[in-house]
């Protein structure tokens, strides 16, 4: 880890972002590192302490408007939380990224009252959302969504299940959207979003499972047995719920998970470097001999493109440019070059990759748990088709950019 980010970076950081970076690292090595082997070792153990620690931090706030006691301090600000975080730990990366996307959802499809109840809450850390779109059918086709809600006098009734909710089990609030049109509508018009609190009757969680990576982190199902909650529990407007989705998913899930891959995708660098150049062999180390130069270096490269790919599109989004494209080529590129380099770090470490519990094994498994959030990779590069044939659909940083121009101005980034 450095204190001192990256020259590649000089373009993005401002002196605040530098300090932030510096910050995050003292944290991280003090409060993050400490804790890495006890959650590795117990997978089926729901983390709970550090999502305190970054609630004591105001992290969880870092995007929410200083009006409402958050830091107000945008995008690339939050990119150096996630990656600086993710070096570290990547299931406690997760654990951060994951309750920011739902926060975008009520930051930018929220009411006045839903925002002056909800945002405070989460700036202070009393109180985590989640996202709940994907159900166990559909996958990420949200138009063949079968959660239904049900308009029952001044309330709504919603009966599904969501799978796949990061921060399932330590939430206390879940945007979940659901079908409030016959089948048949157009899913642009078909879907509604709702806040459904965590202990409302009929809201019922799986117990935690495990994942392949990610050990602390919970990405649980949840079902809804006729829940019944107030038409002012309504996020958007009715028949707006594909939008609350798409929007919160472009413009905050994949700049999440971006960060998070390049937090792991430094790591397996870092890891592998340090491996190779302490590797006796011959009479020398593993690191002297150009074969394995050669392969590290494929690694090195990759991870610089990654970081300023990353950086980049968030930097755009912050200086409220339309980059869609931008944010949806950088969530892919960081996964695929990611991957490409763990797969070169576990076979630059032979044997000792797969036996035991190595360093190198256990991102690895972390970097898995990148590509599927989001969208895969093919829905990704439907969406950069889109933009090479100039067919996107609604670019949604511009629509809030213009937005915010007059309605909510962001305050310097701090």
């Amino acid at each position: 880890m450095s204190a001192t980010p990256p020259i590649a970076l000089t373009p993005y950081l401002t002196d605040a972002h530098n300090a932030l970076w510096a910050m995050a690292e003292r944290f991280t090595a003090e409060h993050i590192a400490p804790g890495v082997q006890y959650m590795e070792a117990s997978p089926n153990q729901v983390e709970r302490s550090i999502p305190q620690l970054f609630a004591q931090q105001g992290w969880f706030g870092v995007t929410i408007p200083i009006r409402y006691g958050g830091m107000g301090a945008g995008h690339v600000a939050k990119t150096v939380l996630i990656h600086r975080t993710g070096v570290v730990s990547a299931a406690a990366a997760a654990i951060l990224q994951a309750s920011l996307i739902p926060v975008g959802a009520i930051q930018n499809w929220g009411t006045a009252d839903q925002k002056q109840e909800w945002l405070p809450q989460v700036a202070d850390g009393s109180l985590l959302p989640s996202i709940a779109v994907t159900e166990p059918d559909a996958g990420g086709h949200i138009g063949g969504m079968e959660t239904v809600a049900e308009r029952r006098g001044k309330d709504w009734v919603i009966n599904g299940i969501k799978a796949h909710i990061g921060n399932s089990h330590i939430t206390r609030v879940h945007v979940v959207v659901a079908r409030t049109a016959k089948p048949g509508v157009t899913a642009s018009r078909a879907l509604t979003a709702f806040l459904v609190e965590y202990d409302r009757k009929g809201v019922i969680l799986d117990p935690h499972c495990a994942g392949l990576g990610l050990h602390g982190f919970t990405a649980g199902r949840l079902h809804l047995d006729h829940v019944r909650i107030p038409a002012a529990n309504v996020l958007g407007e009715v028949g707006q719920g594909l939008y609350v989705a798409q929007s919160s998913s472009i413009l905050y899930g994949r700049p999440n998970l971006t960060a998070v891959s390049l937090g792991i995708h430094e790591a397996l660098v870092k890891t592998t470097a340090d491996y190779l150049s302490t590797r006796p062999r011959y009479d020398g180390h593993l690191s002297d001999h150009p074969v394995v130069q050669d392969r590290l270096g494929a690694m090195q490269a990759r991870y610089q493109t990654a970081l300023t790919t990353a950086y980049s599109a968030v930097h755009l989004l912050d200086n409220r440019a339309a980059c869609d494209s931008e944010l949806i080529g950088a969530k892919h590129t960081g996964h695929q070059l990611a991957a490409a380099s763990a797969q070169d770090a576990m076979e630059l470490h032979g044997a000792y990759a797969v036996n035991g519990n190595s360093l190198v094994q256990r991102v690895f498994r972390d970097c898995q748990h990148t590509y599927a959030p989001a969208g895969t990779g093919e829905f990704q590069r439907i969406h950069l088709a889109n933009t090479a044939l100039g067919t996107e659909p609604i670019q949604w940083s511009q629509h809030f950019a213009a937005e915010a121009a007059w309605t909510q101005p962001d305050p310097t980034p701090a």
